[in-house]
Parts: C-alpha cells; sequence; structure tokens
C-alpha cells in the first residue's frame, strides 16, 4: 500500500480543490463488535483503488503509556491502515486512559469532550485525504458528557453531517439491534451509506437468516460479511468487502445539512 507522508511538524490545514471525496461515519450495533476491524478493511479496500485514505478515531477509551505518550490500540490499527501518514495526534483528539464508558472516562481525567475539536480535527484531514473513515465509540448513542443534555455520539455524527456505515455484530439479537440502529440513524436524517455483517460469535446459529432478514429490512448496500477470524486482521477483513457502492455512488448523493453544536 502506497504510503503518502507529511511532515510531522505541518499543523495546519491544506486548501483542496475540494474536500474529501468521500467519508464516512462508522457506528456499530453495539461495543466490541468490529468497528474498528472494519473501519481499518475499508481503508486497506479504498487504498487498493488508488484513494488518498485515513482513518480517524472520535473519542479512545483504554489505552496504555508507550515512549511518553498513551497509545490505544484502535487508534494504532486506523493509523496504520491509513495510506496518508498524519502526525499521531491527528488521527484521534481524545484519547483517554481507561478502558470505560468515555464520559466516566474524560471526567475522571478531568478532559471535557467538545464535539467541535473533534469536527475540527476531521475537517484537517479531509482537506488532504480522498477519502476519510470517522469511527465512533461503542454504539450509536454513547454519552460524550455526565449530563442528560451533554451530546452522545449520534448527536457527533449529526454534527458532521456524513453518511453512516453501520457495522452488525452478527450474534444473537443482531436483528433487532441492526433495526433500531438503523432507525436511530434515519430518525437524525443521516444516510446510511451501507452494512457490514461481521461474524463476532463463531457459534451463532442460523447465520445467513439472521443476514437475510436484516438486508430485507434495511435500504442500504450490504458491504460484505466478514468471517470469524482467528487471527483478525483488515488487510485480510477488506478481501471480503466491496466498497463499490460507496466510492462509486456516494458523489452523486446528496449530503445532508451539517449542524452546529
Amino acid at each position: 500500500m502506497a504510503e503518502h507522508t507529511l511532515p510531522l511538524a505541518l499543523q495546519t490545514p491544506v486548501a483542496r480543490i475540494a474536500p474529501a471525496r468521500h467519508a464516512f461515519f462508522v457506528t456499530g450495533t453495539d461495543t466490541e463488535i468490529g468497528k474498528t476491524l472494519v473501519s481499518s478493511a475499508l481503508l486497506h479496500a479504498a487504498a487498493r483503488r488508488g484513494l488518498v485514505c485515513a482513518g480517524l478515531k472520535s473519542v479512545a477509551a483504554g489505552a496504555s503509556e508507550r515512549n511518553g505518550r498513551f497509545v490505544n490500540e484502535d487508534v494504532e490499527q486506523l493509523h496504520h491502515a491509513s495510506s496518508l501518514k498524519l502526525p499521531d495526534d491527528w488521527y484521534c483528539p481524545y484519547v483517554l486512559k481507561d478502558a470505560s464508558a468515555p464520559h466516566i472516562a474524560a471526567a475522571a481525567e478531568g478532559v471535557a469532550l467538545d464535539c467541535s475539536v473533534i469536527r475540527a480535527g476531521y475537517a484537517r484531514v479531509a482537506a488532504r485525504a480522498d477519502l476519510v473513515i470517522v469511527e465512533g465509540v461503542g454504539g450509536f448513542r454513547v454519552p460524550l458528557g455526565p449530563d442528560a443534555s451533554a451530546p452522545d455520539t449520534a448527536d457527533l455524527a449529526r454534527q458532521l453531517a456524513l453518511p453512516v456505515i453501520l457495522v452488525v455484530g452478527l450474534r444473537l439479537g443482531c436483528i433487532s439491534h441492526a433495526l433500531l440502529t438503523a432507525e436511530a440513524i434515519a430518525s437524525r436524517g443521516l444516510t446510511l451509506a451501507g452494512w457490514v455483517a461481521n461474524h463476532v460469535d463463531p457459534d451463532m446459529r442460523h447465520v445467513d437468516a439472521n443476514i437475510e432478514a436484516i438486508a430485507t429490512r434495511l435500504d442500504a448496500p450490504l458491504l460484505g460479511r466478514v468471517p470469524h477470524l482467528p487471527h483478525p486482521d483488515a488487510a485480510t477483513a477488506s478481501g471480503y468487502l466491496d466498497i463499490a457502492p460507496l466510492v462509486d455512488a456516494s458523489r452523486h448523493r446528496a449530503a445532508p445539512r451539517a449542524h452546529a453544536c
């Protein structure tokens, strides 16, 4: 995969004729259902098409110290899958130490999660890339602040105004989880650009029937079925995805209107 590298000292956006031609917000039916694996796989698939691509994590909870900085494995996966190489801190504006709900981890560290910071980070990268993946955290409605009035990740997706890719973790209950999440996406005026079936439970029964039940009820293309991989890696997973519905059609799709914080 060819890499497009920026000097680490470069801190300001550069002008392009247009921002990223393709950009998507990746969410999931729950936590630990393969959002990062699928997001990274999408980046690999895009790079094979010659697109300059980058993957961002909106918020990362759970990090260990390495060479003087806190490192989150999801962020590192997105970093390695991106063909556009950026300064380390561009891949995620909030890397929190505790692997817990983001607003809880942030409060423990005295950090206020600010959607405008995440949006600015996305815009900075979108000015340089052909395709950008912004990965959410947990499921679609994860709080980003302690109060009931605080935004959640659904609000963030709405503010970014990006088409959404839904990762469905194939396990018991996935049909309802997928349909409820799709309903929440639509209720915010967002486009469901596609969905990916990820086999998180190798012992799940009636897998084909479950996928069929979801496919007949979602008005969005199935981008692929990622099998249960004993040693998951994004390059392998990318071989099970078809991103043509995203990159061949998204330029013709009307984008939803951006919303302010």
